[in-house]
């Protein structure tokens, strides 16, 4: 399975992005796939997951209610909708999949990575 992101950026505080994880191989209905988010200095926080088995789910109160998790079966694509942007979003953001039905926060249970995307917010 290959991974690539798409639609990082500079966006002003406030704002709005959506990343795109696009998969090759393999369909992504069998993968449980999360956002990741590095910010320098930081270690690596998992920020959503979609899967077969859980569905959705956010992970950390700071982006719960901002970021929408979703994905396209048809386009084996995984989105990561991202409103209302503040400067502690700024971070590279990772796209990861796992061969299993259940999302995990960690990363070590992940063995297939996009290369990142930097998203940086700023005024």
């Amino acid at each position: 399975l290959q991974l690539v992101e798409s639609g990082g950026g500079l966006v002003q505080p406030g704002g709005s992005l959506r990343l795109s994880c696009a998969a090759s191989g393999l369909s992504l209905d069998y993968y449980a796939t999360t956002w990741f988010r590095q910010a320098p200095g930081k270690e690596r926080e998992a920020v959503a997951c979609v899967s077969t088995a859980n569905g959705t789910l956010d992970f950390g109160a700071a982006v719960k209610g901002r970021f929408t998790i979703s994905r396209s079966i048809a386009e084996n694509t995984v989105y990561l909708q991202m409103n209302n942007l503040t400067p502690e979003d700024t971070a590279t953001y990772y796209c990861a999949a796992r061969w299993y039905y259940y999302c995990s926060v960690s990363s070590r249970d992940y063995d297939s990575w996009g290369q990142g995307i930097q998203v940086t917010v700023s005024s």
